[in-house]
């Protein structure tokens, strides 16, 4: 079984909306762009701009959500998937026109600020959410809410079961940013490539080959192993800077490396990615990660646990 995980995001603001934050600064660092507080969002959530989605269970929304919340499930923002067909691959991303319908469902427009927050420990999804929409080209605009709810309520911020009414956005047409997901013959072909580091965003067993997912154990020939579980605190908020730091160079990537990032699906990577981009890395995610590498028998697996790679 594949663990659900953790983690957070971020937002910049545009001209012409009237969202007053220190992230507006020219010296602005990654980490202001990308990571709000609970107070931030306290303070603006009333705007007319801002579109905030809950990522978790829906047993827990429907208890509790930030009020106006919209309720995101992870199969409305990738493509469809066939669990009877093995060929399918799981959490892919999303035809950008389909995508477009779902985020105007939820009122999102040209002018809008988005806010992501996890429900519980949803921080991976709430990250792969994140991811997506930088894909589809609204990084600028989009923030993961650092602590999410549970943080909120410890803070007592009002929650509500109330579902917000149906919304009508007007999004411009998505334009995918391409560069930003890559393929199974792309990371292939820049296995120990100068200037990429390959990351394994899964737990260590799995890395290591202790555990065994489908087919084969291990990893990608050359990852390096961050597990998406060493980036947040047992309060479900994003280490300091510093210790992001000594995490990614105690796993040996180094400072400019294009941080190149896979899990089991392509979800828990994008919380190790998002770290990556905290610290100011380019990076890219093999989104058909280990479910599409291990089905390939034509692409080699590491296996430190059996002394060697196959």
């Amino acid at each position: 079984m594949i663990p659900i995980p953790r983690f957070r995001a971020a937002l910049a603001l545009s001209a012409g909306l009237a969202l007053s934050t220190p992230m507006t600064t020219a010296a602005q660092t990654p980490r202001d762009r990308l990571l709000v507080s609970t107070g931030w969002v306290a303070e603006h959530r009333s705007d007319p701009h801002l579109v905030i989605l809950h990522v978790g269970e829906k047993g827990g929304y429907d208890r509790a959500h930030l009020p106006g919340a919209r309720f995101v499930r992870m199969q409305d923002v990738a493509a469809p998937h066939d669990m009877h067909d093995e060929a399918s691959l799981a959490l892919q991303m999303p035809e950008p026109r389909a995508l477009r319908a779902k985020l105007q469902e939820w009122g999102i427009s040209d002018d809008s600020r988005i806010v992501v927050y996890y429900g519980g420990d949803w921080v991976s999804p709430s990250t792969r959410v994140v991811y997506t929409l930088n894909w589809a080209g609204l990084g600028a605009r989009t923030v993961l809410m650092d602590g999410g709810l549970d943080a909120w309520q410890a803070e007592h911020r009002p929650v509500t079961n109330a579902v917000p009414a149906p919304a009508a956005g007007r999004l411009s047409a998505l334009h995918p940013a391409a560069d930003l997901v890559v393929d199974a013959e792309w990371v292939k072909a820049h296995i120990g490539a100068s200037g990429v580091a390959i990351v394994d965003g899964r737990a260590r067993a799995f890395y290591d080959g202790v555990q065994k997912t489908r087919n084969r154990a291990g990893h990608i020939p050359g990852a390096h192993s961050i597990p998406f579980t060493e980036l947040t605190d047992d309060h479900d908020r994003v280490r300091s800077q510093a210790e992001l730091a000594e995490v990614f160079r105690a796993a040996g990537v180094r400072p400019g490396d294009t941080v190149v990032g896979y899990c089991h699906i392509g979800q828990q990577a994008t919380a190790m990615l998002f770290a990556a981009r905290l610290l100011g890395y380019d990076v890219k995610l093999y989104d058909g990660s280990f479910q599409d590498w291990d089905r390939r028998t034509d692409l080699p697996v590491e296996t430190p646990s059996a002394g060697g790679t196959r």
